[in-house]
C-alpha cells in the first residue's frame, strides 16, 4: 500500500489519486482535500495541523 505524499495516512488499493509532475515525479494523494493543499495552496505538511506530520512533530516538541 502507498502513502499519502502530503499527509502521510495509508491509502487503500484501488483509491486515491496520482499525479505525475512535468519532471517525472509522481505524487499519490489520499483526497482531493491534500491534492489541494500540497499543489494549488502549495502548504508544507509540517504546519498543517490536521496532518500526522504535524501531530508527530508537536508530540516531540519541536513546533515553532
Amino acid at each position: 500500500m502507498a502513502r499519502c505524499d502530503f499527509c502521510h495516512e495509508l491509502i487503500e488499493k484501488g483509491t486515491g489519486k496520482r499525479f505525475i509532475k512535468k519532471d517525472g515525479k509522481m505524487l499519490d494523494f489520499c483526497s482531493r482535500k491534500c491534492e489541494k493543499n500540497m499543489i494549488k495552496l502549495r502548504r508544507k505538511s509540517l504546519t498543517t495541523e490536521w496532518t500526522r506530520a504535524f501531530q508527530k512533530q508537536k508530540k516531540t516538541g519541536k513546533t515553532k
